[in-house]
């Protein structure tokens, strides 16, 4: 399997970006994309998290977005919860390894958590995304070179891994809601997912 075979192997939701004039790559809740070649990363967020991880010179890159289910153990980071979290962090560190990164030049830009799932039952589940994020990084000892978290707005994220360069754009007029639809499923689906061994979410 080629380096391009095996990228894009990793997400199905390729396009060409007319704004940017660029291959580009969209990824949904649970998925990640990793790449050393000149490709826009692009989601969109709520109360999930996506971080844009990469090597600072090789320009080997990627990001994920991913939710802490809102079911289990809330608490310490052997938690139920905090093993999905850690589960979407080691795929994408892992697949950038595998494409020549080095952990030690590692830098992450960090978005999302926002509270826009106001009627759902796990209210603080931007937050709590958030707060594991960080945390994670802090152990894993990856400096975070920007972040913009919390706030009440959906995000759009723009990521170039080779420059670093990221642009995020605040949806403040949501005409619709398949934003929020569509993490309320994945969140549901991640608390019905029994974690048993290794986690399997992709």
């Amino acid at each position: 399997m080629t380096a391009r075979e095996y990228e894009e192997h990793l997400a199905p939701n390729r396009y060409f970006d007319r704004l940017f004039d660029t291959e580009a790559v969209k990824i949904l809740p649970g998925e990640y994309y990793v790449t050393r070649r000149e490709t826009l990363i692009v989601t969109v967020l709520g109360s999930c998290i996506a971080v844009c991880l990469r090597d600072r010179d090789s320009g080997v890159g990627g990001m994920n977005h991913f939710m802490l289910p809102g079911s289990g153990d809330e608490n310490g980071p052997a938690s139920t919860s905090a093993r999905y979290g850690s589960y979407a962090m080691e795929v994408l560190i892992n697949h950038l390894l595998k494409l020549g990164a080095d952990r030690r030049r590692f830098e992450a830009k960090i978005f999302g958590g926002g509270k826009v799932l106001k009627d759902f039952h796990y209210s603080n589940i931007g937050e709590r995304n958030a707060e594991f994020v960080l945390k994670f990084l802090d152990m894993e000892r990856i400096p975070i070179a920007a972040q913009d978290l919390l706030d009440i707005y959906p995000r759009k994220v723009y990521f170039f891994p080779s420059s670093g360069r990221v642009l995020v754009k605040k949806l403040k007029e949501m005409h619709n809601s398949t934003i929020v639809d569509r993490e309320m499923e994945y969140s549901l689906r991640l608390r019905k997912a029994k974690v048993e061994g290794d986690v399997e979410l992709f």
